[in-house]
């Protein structure tokens, strides 16, 4: 049986290497999907510290709710970011990050 610390473990992994593609990727879509990783990342430590919280001998659910949350922010998050995405790439014909050096076109 996996302990809270080997959770814990593979989530902080999770999070190093989508905050080291987010600091390394040039690629808009990549870093996207990074930051995307970290917060998988965030959601899995939540699940996993509710997991083992028990009270009256079950775990308690509050942060699995909680994750519920997250995944709908995630959600629109993803619309509105592929939606930039898209309009940045129609305006400049790229997705590469130092391309898009200023707001303006």
């Amino acid at each position: 049986m996996a302990s809270l610390n080997d959770y814990l473990f593979v989530s902080g992994l999770l999070f190093a290497i989508g905050l080291a593609g987010v600091i390394v990727r040039r690629n808009i879509i990549v870093i996207f999907m990074c930051l995307e990783l970290m917060l998988a990342a965030a959601s899995l430590t939540l699940v996993a510290f509710s997991r083992f919280n028990l009270s009256n001998g079950l775990p308690d659910y509050n942060g699995q709710v909680f994750v519920f949350f997250i995944i709908t922010v995630a959600a629109a998050e993803v619309a509105v970011g592929l939606a930039i995405i898209v309009a940045l790439y129609r305006a400049r014909q790229t997705i590469n990050v130092e391309d898009l050096t200023s707001m303006r076109g």
